[in-house]
């Protein structure tokens, strides 16, 4: 498996040699480098921890300053931890958008566009009520519950609220295009949230569907 750290620059299109169109995401990838490595022998698992964009030194904090200051690494802003990576890797080690092929299947992670306050018609699909005979119950969610038994609202029940800026993953998104000299990937379809926003980029799991 392979994965890295980026951002959404933007949607535009391309064309096949066959003339169809598609829709394509270009995504900054990388390069991400390699902040810390744990095994199994002194963390209890084995992990990549993957280090993203420059920030200025004044805005990190202290322990992790010193982490950045230890592997000679200018500090980083975005930091995950990725299992399953391919290959031997080592501290320090800087990762490109080069792992990725052309029409591999690859899953993009993302926080999805803030919608802000939104009803159940909108939030969740939910069927108006009748316009006409004085009706006053267009929009409304309903009944959200029982009187005496159980007395309260169900945990879970769908209601109005805040919509969107939530973990959305979208997967098996076939690469199209990969720019090394600028660091990019093309993806066909879509990809969540807004332009410049952090993505996560990882090959699909074989034989998924």
């Amino acid at each position: 498996m392979h994965a890295l750290i980026g951002t959404k620059r933007g949607m535009t299109q391309m064309w096949r040699e066959d003339g169809a169109r598609l829709p394509v995401t270009v995504i900054d990838l990388g390069p991400n480098t390699i902040t810390a490595v744990k095994s199994s022998e002194s963390d209890g698992y084995e992990a990549v921890q993957l280090g993203f964009g420059q920030v200025r030194p004044k805005l990190v904090a202290k322990p992790q300053l010193g982490q950045f200051t230890k592997i000679g690494s200018e500090p980083l802003r975005h930091l995950r931890e990725v299992r399953g990576l391919e290959g031997e890797h080592n501290v320090g080690d800087v990762l490109t958008v080069s792992s990725f092929e052309v029409g591999a299947l690859v899953d993009v992670t993302g926080t999805s566009k803030g919608k802000g306050f939104a009803g159940t018609i909108k939030r969740h699909g939910f069927a108006r009520g009748p316009t006409t005979h004085g009706s006053q119950n267009v929009r409304r969610s309903g009944s959200i519950g029982m009187c005496k038994y159980p007395g309260r609202v169900i945990r879970g029940k769908r209601m109005a609220g805040h919509m969107g800026a939530e973990k959305v993953t979208v997967k098996h998104l076939e690469v199209v295009g990969v720019n090394e000299e600028a660091n990019q990937l093309l993806v066909k379809g879509a990809v969540p949230g807004n332009n410049g926003g952090l993505v996560f980029v990882r090959t699909s799991r074989k034989g998924a569907k």
